[in-house]
């Protein structure tokens, strides 16, 4: 019995005050089917449903389906895909899939059909639901598959491919658009001789925001107490925001 379980009004109006046992049918009595819930729904249509709900920023339908998917003995697949619909379904650096995961928690400690369980289970659903909807990580991992495949084609016909990533290898090479990502970590950055001074001048740069204040006074106290000489140039351009219209541009100062 769910210790927490508030006294309820059952479908006959009879007052209820412990969980209902999992019987094997369903809200009509009935023996339930294979990946039937409880509500004499098929699972796979109600997790579908639950993550078109979810894009669409319907908390209720999206509660529901959490609740049912719980209820009928699913949780594990519902938790599997609200955790899969962070990935997909959410704009990048949304808190819900912190929140989800302290859900689910939750949830298996009380067992997710407990009444407790269905609950923890609805609010992770809303959770999910009200967070800004975008289907960034899928849209790109799509669209960056796709010109793989085009370039590749036009590789092998000797063509110019009709489209690109967004990174050629010219621009990854020293001299390049993105020649500051060369520094003492990678191999030609190390030919170059691009040693501390270098990352810490011109790789470990923010923006366009910039520094925290703290972290800039600690930057340059760093910057100042380093075994390396630094020109006051130097220091000022390692702590200056990066340009949002030019964010990859960076001086070249004399040794």
């Amino acid at each position: 019995m769910d210790e927490e379980r508030q006294a309820t009004f059952g479908p006959d109006g009879e007052l209820e005050t412990e969980a209902p046992e999992a019987t094997g049918t369903n809200d009509f009595g009935e023996e339930t089917g294979a990946d039937e819930t409880d509500g004499g729904f098929n699972r796979y249509a109600v997790v579908s449903l639950l993550q078109k709900a979810i894009r669409r920023g319907d908390e209720e339908v999206s509660a529901w389906c959490a609740w049912e998917l719980a209820r009928s003995g699913f949780g594990w697949n519902l938790w599997d895909r609200l955790n899969t619909f962070v990935v997909e379904d959410l704009r990048a650096g949304a808190q819900a899939a912190l929140l989800v995961g302290r859900y689910e928690d939750l949830a298996e400690n009380w067992e997710t059909e407990s009444r407790r369980g269905q609950m923890a289970a609805v609010q992770a659903a809303l959770v999910v639901a009200r967070a800004r909807g975008a289907r960034e990580g899928a849209n790109a991992v799509n669209a960056f598959h796709a010109i793989a495949k085009r370039r590749a084609e036009a590789h092998e016909r000797g063509e110019e491919p009709s489209h690109s990533f967004p990174v050629t290898a010219a621009d990854l090479s020293a001299g390049g658009r993105f020649d500051v990502a060369l520094d003492g970590h990678t191999g030609e950055g190390a030919r170059l001789n691009r040693s501390s001074p270098f990352f810490r001048v011109h790789g470990a740069r923010v923006g366009p925001e910039g520094e925290t204040e703290p972290s800039a006074r600690w930057k340059r106290l760093y910057l100042a107490l380093d075994e390396y000489e630094y020109t006051e140039a130097e220091i000022e351009h390692a702590l200056a925001a990066v340009d949002a219209d030019d964010r990859w541009s960076e001086p070249a100062f004399e040794e």
